[in-house]
């Protein structure tokens, strides 16, 4: 059975698949210390039934487990083109085994025993490339809004919305997001990297800039204001 934790400040879904219960419970604990939602599992097959029910962030995968080992779940995700980042564990330590992983379609590889920071920092790296792979070849729509997140180009309908890079930035991160309300906080440190506390007017002066130019008056609005708590793109009830 799956197991599901997380924080109000997750950044980000990690599926941890070892069969050794003390890494496990191990790394369940300090993921969700920092913030990221987990789900852990015990085993390979359990690994792939989770991951068609509902997609995660990254993978934290143990290379050896009884009946679907590791290197399986790699070659089936990757044959099911799931691109979903891999970092690969195993207490093996020979070159050719960190080969064969990430032949099989892992991402990253760290030998057991590891410590507990050098993981972390795997993970971060991990996401971030995906983050950057992603925008670098999407295109995001919501409604007749279009962003060209490669090109940078934001249309709405038969027309081009000229944004500056901030305002770009802010409304590809709502519309990724679509339907989700994000709290000031979680813009504030995506887009600027810094919460400037609930007394800046910045993030406000920002939303209204891009409603000024991506919801016309007689168009749908897109953005919207959840009072107490931040915004959401979404379609007009």
């Amino acid at each position: 059975m799956a197991v599901t934790r997380g924080t109000s400040h997750q950044t980000g879904r990690v599926l941890i698949v070892d069969d050794d219960r003390a890494i496990r419970q191990s790394l369940d604990r300090a993921l969700s210390l920092e913030g990221y939602e987990t789900v852990v599992v015990p085993d390979g097959a359990m690994a792939l039934e989770e991951l068609r029910q509902r997609p995660v962030d990254v993978i934290v995968l143990d290379l050896m487990m009884p009946n679907i080992d590791g290197l399986t779940v790699c070659r089936v995700l990757r044959a099911e083109r799931d691109t979903t980042p891999i970092l690969m564990l195993t207490a093996r330590t020979e070159t050719s085994d960190r080969v064969e992983g990430l032949d099989a379609g892992a991402d990253d590889y760290l030998p057991k025993p590891f410590a507990l920071d050098e993981l972390l920092a795997r993970l971060r790296a991990l996401l971030r490339r995906h983050d950057r792979d992603e925008r670098s070849h999407s295109v995001l729509s919501l409604d007749d809004l279009h962003i060209d997140t490669a090109a940078r180009q934001v249309s709405r309908g038969d027309r081009d919305i000229e944004l500056s890079k901030t305002e770009f930035e802010l409304l590809e991160l709502l519309v990724r997001n679509q339907g989700l309300v994000l709290d000031h906080s979680t813009i504030y440190d995506r887009i600027w990297g810094y919460d400037f506390g609930p007394e800046s007017k910045n993030l406000a002066v920002y939303i209204g800039y891009i409603r000024r130019k991506v919801d016309s008056e007689n168009e749908k609005r897109l953005i919207h204001t959840v009072r107490g708590v931040g915004y959401v793109a979404r379609v007009a009830l």
